[in-house]
């Protein structure tokens, strides 16, 4: 039996009255650019990470750019990160002509490692971004104590993990920024790309505002220059009809990644997702697995049609568009290994029991 890594048709098929007549009511309304539902789902969003203020713009990736830029990042500045994510993690920093300072990542979660964060702070060092990888919350505390002492800004990459809490703390609450994306395949998603930035001030949330609208304070009045990244209504009346179904799914999520975690235990040159202590509500935006045999694995699970996918295969530090920055694989033996050996299986809530066995019973097979 083929299983998909993920069927959003499902997903739809649940919502669509609900969804149809959001859309059809924005259709209606005309309110295309920055909306009413735009407006409300900023509130929405900002609520669910517990700060004050929420603001919409196109991407997650625009999310990330414009935090960087209002935390006053540009060229010549460091950002620390982590050195295993998502392209735009990195790719952000040096669009901003900025210099992004990886480090090795914790073997357990694949987030960045906070205890050697402070070992790559220097004089040029402007912020620090830690990645929320694949929905479980970096460990943030140490990260927060680095960067008061060294007075650092600090982005949380919450791409991944809208809903997750670190010590009962929202994923986005805790650093100056919180960046959130509504690509399609995330817990909650939207259909095409969106984002939100959250921040607990005043200050901030102005600055954001006028950075998604080409820097813009009053309208046509530009003291600086800024981007065309506007969250379209379309996307956020779509947002507002899933959200209230956010916690169910993550919760669902959880429950087949405890059925995972119990056919897997004790399978040889297997890897299962590990839980840190400090995460309080991990959302399991993946699961992600890991072998030192991935290549065999991920061989006979497309021979099985069993959805999968590798995040990620290659480290910041060995991409070609980093080599200036010198690094080499000896700098990073942990994010190495998991670049070789990491893959992900199907994770989202409405993966059925049965389809669920066929996954559990062909990996079993593979690595038995």
């Amino acid at each position: 039996m083929a299983v998909p890594l993920l069927d959003l048709t499902r997903q739809y098929a649940y919502l669509k009255p609900e969804m149809d007549r959001a859309v059809l009511k924005v259709l209606t309304h005309n309110k295309f650019i920055l909306g009413p539902e735009v407006t409300r789902l900023e509130e929405e969003i900002a609520g669910l990470s517990g700060v004050g203020f929420g603001i919409g713009v196109a991407s997650g990736t625009d999310a990330l750019l414009i935090a960087l830029r209002a935390a006053g990042v540009g060229p010549g500045d460091e950002v620390i990160t982590t050195d295993f994510s998502f392209f735009s993690t990195a790719g952000v920093v040096s669009r901003l002509g900025a210099i992004p300072v990886f480090v090795d990542i914790d073997p357990d979660s694949y987030n960045v490692d906070a205890t050697r964060i402070e070992l790559a702070v220097t004089k040029r060092t402007k912020a620090i971004m830690p990645v929320h990888l694949f929905g479980q919350v970096a460990d943030m505390d140490p990260i927060m104590e680095v960067a008061t002492k060294h007075n650092l800004k600090v982005i949380e990459d919450a791409a991944q993990a809208i809903g997750a809490e670190y010590k009962g703390q929202p994923a986005g609450s805790m650093g100056d920024f919180g960046c959130f994306s509504f690509y399609p395949s995330k817990n909650l998603g939207a259909s095409g790309d969106g984002g939100v930035i959250v921040t607990k001030t005043e200050e901030n949330n102005k600055l954001c505002r006028s950075l998604r609208a080409h820097g813009e304070n009053p309208k046509y009045y530009h003291r600086v220059v800024g981007y065309n990244s506007r969250l379209d209504t379309l996307q956020a009346a779509i947002l507002l009809v899933k959200l209230p179904y956010l916690r169910e799914w993550s919760k669902k999520r959880q429950e087949h990644a405890s059925r995972y975690d119990q056919a897997f235990a004790g399978l040889p040159y297997l890897k299962t997702p590990v839980v840190k202590e400090y995460s309080t509500f991990h959302i399991y935006n993946q699961y992600t697995l890991a072998s030192p045999n991935r290549d065999e694995i991920l061989s006979g699970l497309k021979k099985a049609e069993i959805g999968h996918c590798v995040y990620y295969p290659v480290a910041f530090h060995a991409q070609e568009c980093f080599a200036s920055l010198g690094y080499k694989a000896d700098d990073f033996p942990i994010s190495s290994k998991a670049s070789r050996e990491v893959f992900s299986i199907p994770i989202y809530p409405e993966l059925t029991e049965q389809e669920q066995d066929e996954v559990i019973e062909t990996i079993k097979h593979l690595v038995s």
